[in-house]
């Protein structure tokens, strides 16, 4: 594994007991950050704080990502256990089922927008006002593959993560001057904890769908969130990188 230098940092990632979040959290604790994983689950987030913090100093907030006030309360906290911020994954989010437009309920689908869309926003914006203050920072969006070409029977889903890439796009370039770059990254799919709520047809759709022939790991994922976190990535923002096993084609 090669190491990345994140000495001295504190990364901030949503979603953090699981998945991808708790596999970049220990890419980013092995090298060198200090972590503050924000996740909703209080159950599998202390056992993650616990199972991470023989690697480094790690931090937990029980926090609903869709709710402004508790976004930045844990902001709060999070300064005043760490001194600073400057990382953040915006990385939580949930599938929603499977349904087409027409068969998916509207309650099911704006909670998706709001898990997977709105919360980076706000997240982003309680978090991106102290990365200005001192002149640096990295926030690395999780959209999907999804958000480029769209998945039958996941509008919600493709809706939202096509959202986050636009999102990335335009923050991107109103912090271009500001020492903090914003860019996102569209993974194919990976076994995770979202698969429960997805059916066995869509699960085998994606697969045929990348030319590997096999799912993405999150150890695979965490390597790349992990460098554009980093200050090797340095020309860089608002930008889309692919991890899709070659299915991606623009």
């Amino acid at each position: 594994m090669n190491r990345i230098d994140l000495h001295e940092r504190v990364a901030v990632i949503t979603g953090g007991a699981q998945g991808f979040g708790y596999a970049t959290a220990q890419r980013m604790l092995d090298s060198g950050a200090a972590v503050s994983l924000w996740d909703i689950d209080s159950t599998l987030l202390e056992q993650a704080r616990a199972e991470l913090s023989g690697k480094g100093s790690v931090s937990a907030q029980v926090v609903d990502l869709t709710d402004e006030k508790a976004v930045a309360a844990a902001t709060q906290a999070t300064l005043e256990k760490h001194g600073q911020i400057d990382i953040l994954v915006n990385n939580a989010g949930i599938a929603g089922g499977n349904g087409t437009t027409w068969e998916l309920e509207p309650a099911i689908w704006r909670r998706v927008i709001e898990v997977n869309l709105v919360a980076p926003y706000l997240v982003s914006r309680a978090i991106a006002p102290h990365m200005i203050a001192r002149r640096y920072g990295r926030i690395v969006n999780v959209a999907s593959i999804a958000g480029k070409e769209g998945n039958p029977n996941a509008s919600h889903y493709s809706a939202s993560k096509a959202g986050v890439i636009s999102l990335t796009k335009s923050l991107g370039k109103e912090l271009a001057k500001s020492g903090v770059l914003v860019n996102c990254v569209t993974p194919a799919a990976a076994k995770t904890a979202i698969f429960a709520d997805i059916t066995q047809q869509h699960i085998d759709f994606m697969l045929s769908k990348i030319p590997m022939g096999r799912f993405l790991l999150v150890e695979e994922l965490a390597a790349m969130v992990t460098w554009l976190a980093s200050e090797d990535c340095a020309f860089s923002t608002g930008a889309v990188f692919d991890i899709s096993g070659g299915r991606a084609t623009y």
